[in-house]
């Protein structure tokens, strides 16, 4: 991108032009997640049981003391080496703010369907301390359209994101906020798939306010450049978000 070279007085009259735009597009920010926090819940039946690193731990276990729990879908299938860069990126950012987030009665916990011994290994390579437990024993990433099924497999077309793709993907990303009431009752409240949760990374939001910005091409994300984080000062390797 080349940028027109001005007087200080031009540039001042287009920046107080974007401030009006950024403004307005804070507003209607505001406002779109005021009407996300209202959206009804709808109850969980099944206490998932999941695998942890000490053993069985429910759905209803996982808030521990808190009354909001927020899941990363995690990709990291029963067969990959390792976690998908774009979970791991984001995962990366989501770390940091863990201990605000707990301060604010919020639980977090990574779900994948690796076996707990993969998942572990992982997540101390990469440093992280957040909870993270297998789902490979249960139907939760298929109750909650991360993992394709069988039959989508085979006919090339899963439900992802509220509606039928003309793709199949194993594994999938997402996040998923639950709920628990003073009567121990645990409610679904928020699932978003895609780019729905990009807002997290901070990274993009400082490259955004730079002049260089992402550099993603037409058509690229973040797979073409983000890396696990232990691993851009090593050898150029083949870009893949989908770990595996």
């Amino acid at each position: 991108m080349t940028h027109e070279i001005v007087s200080r007085e031009t540039w001042l009259a287009a920046r107080k032009a974007l401030l009006a735009e950024e403004k307005a597009f804070t507003k209607a920010k505001d406002a779109l997640s005021e009407k996300r926090r209202a959206l009804p819940w709808t109850p969980v039946d099944e206490d998932y049981v999941f695998e942890g690193p000490v053993g069985p731990v429910r759905l209803s276990e996982l808030f521990g003391t808190k009354s909001q729990l927020l899941v990363k879908h995690f990709m990291l299938g029963p067969d990959w080496t390792e976690g998908c860069i774009g979970c791991s990126f984001e995962s990366d950012h989501i770390a940091a703010a863990l201990p605000h987030l707990s301060a604010k009665d919020v639980a977090f916990v990574a779900v994948a369907r690796a076996p707990i011994d993969k998942i572990e290994a992982f997540r101390r390579r990469m440093g992280w301390e957040f909870a993270w437990v297998s789902s490979e024993k249960n139907r939760f990433n298929y109750d909650y359209h991360v993992t394709a099924t069988a039959d989508e497999l085979a006919n090339n077309a899963q439900y992802y994101n509220y509606e039928v793709q003309d793709w199949a993907n194993d594994e999938l990303s997402g996040v998923s906020v639950f709920a628990k009431d003073e009567q121990g009752r645990v409610f679904h409240a928020y699932s978003s798939f895609g780019r729905g949760f990009e807002e997290v990374l901070s990274t993009y939001a400082i490259l955004d306010i730079l002049p260089k910005g992402r550099e993603e091409a037409p058509g690229e994300n973040l797979s073409h450049w983000v890396k696990h984080h232990d691993r851009y000062d090593a050898k150029p390797e083949t870009p893949n978000c989908c770990g595996g």
